[in-house]
């Protein structure tokens, strides 16, 4: 669990530097969502594996997330899915894109942080 925490704070500080390409940022708020994820998931003793596994690890293992499961999953994939691809693969994210993921990502954040707090 302590090395996702440290991954997460690692990437969500070049998610935030403003300096760097936005291509890397949006990839970096992927990055840093997912192991704030699985360190969610460490917490209680699940293991993810990998980010294609999110939703379906999650669905598996509600217990992590209780009621706010599908707001995690949803926010992940849409940062994953729909958003980051922008970026990464086409090179036609704009600043719109990047704000609809900082935004997604600090959905998830909020709950993630919730269920690790007196860590």
């Amino acid at each position: 669990m302590q090395t996702h925490k440290e991954m997460y704070n690692k990437f969500k500080r070049d998610a935030e530097n403003r300096g760097l390409f936005d291509a890397t940022r949006a990839e970096a708020y992927f990055l840093a969502a997912y192991h704030l994820v699985e360190a969610c998931a460490a917490k209680s003793r699940v293991h993810i594996h990998k980010h294609q596994l999110v939703r379906k690890r999650l669905e598996e293992n509600e217990f992590i997330f209780g009621a706010k499961t599908r707001a995690v999953w949803e926010s992940f994939q849409r940062i994953e899915n729909q958003l980051r691809p922008k970026f990464v693969y086409g090179g036609r994210g704009s600043q719109t894109d990047l704000e609809r993921i900082e935004r997604e990502f600090r959905k998830l954040e909020e709950i993630c942080l919730e269920v690790l707090r007196g860590d």
